[in-house]
């Protein structure tokens, strides 16, 4: 188990001393993606407001929930980037299987690659999504701060997913169809534009037992109420350090034998 620890922190160390490497890579991913488009990354943002406006059109007219636009911007924002970072992390391997293949990089440098990635993509969604909200009349508050915390708390949680999912993906290739249909089920489990009242059967486990329900609740909650909600805040740290325990066992484990499965 020691050794298993040693190794992964050894992948780590290693990663983080490169990251020159990942975030000029990110940067150039981003820009690749949109090279020959008029308004470039710009239509990240784009996508988000063309998404949330359909959402709060769709589903806020017969709902008396105070605040609903607000509500959806906030929740469909953070669900759209876990659900990104957990489908795209699954053939992150696969991706990389030429770099991984021709070069000693630690797979850190990977996971960090896209940890950029999602971030500054996210970047750009969270600009059209505090444009919204003050849009809509949401006050500024003190609980804002609190909110920007919780989004730290998903990004720290960020590369310990994908390591798990990736390494899950480069092992289990049917993974990626398992996780693709989940997600799309997903969307319509979390309450992103449905609102949970504790008296409805069927939603209400939906809603208990949805672990994306607690992320969104520590972003959405301070905003919208001003306070954080502890319960879904200690559910939340929970998870995003057993997500890291069990990346960093699957790390210090498993990471020599990519290079033989992807």
């Amino acid at each position: 188990m020691i050794r298993t620890l040693q190794s992964a922190m050894t992948d780590i160390r290693e990663g983080f001393r490169l990251r020159r490497v990942w975030i000029a890579l990110a940067h150039e991913d981003i820009g690749d993606q949109h090279r020959r488009t008029a308004l470039g990354p710009i239509w990240l943002l784009i996508n988000y407001l063309a998404f949330a406006g359909t959402f709060v059109v769709i589903f806020g007219r017969a709902n008396p929930t105070p605040n609903f636009s607000a509500y959806v911007a906030i929740g469909l924002f953070v669900w759209l980037y876990l659900s990104e970072v957990i489908t795209q992390s699954v053939s992150l391997f696969s991706r990389e299987e030429s770099f991984i293949k021709g070069t000693t990089l630690p797979l850190t440098v990977y996971v960090m690659r896209m940890t950029m990635q999602s971030v500054i993509r996210a970047g750009y969604a969270l600009a059209g999504c505090i444009a919204v909200i003050l849009l809509v009349g949401t006050p500024v508050s003190v609980g804002w701060l609190s909110a920007a915390v919780a989004l730290l708390l998903i990004v720290a949680a960020t590369p310990a997913a994908i390591t798990v999912f990736a390494m899950g993906g480069a092992f289990f290739p049917d993974l990626a169809f398992v996780v693709q249909n989940l997600m799309r089920l997903g969307m319509f489990l979390t309450p992103i534009f449905w609102v949970h009242t504790g008296h409805e059967g069927l939603r209400d486990l939906f809603y208990v037992w949805n672990p994306f329900t607690y992320f969104l609740e520590i972003v959405r909650g301070p905003v919208l109420s001003g306070e954080m909600p502890e319960h879904a805040l200690a559910i939340c740290l929970a998870i995003t350090l057993l997500l890291w325990a069990t990346a960093s066992l699957l790390l210090g484990r498993l990471r020599k034998q990519i290079v033989f499965v992807i």
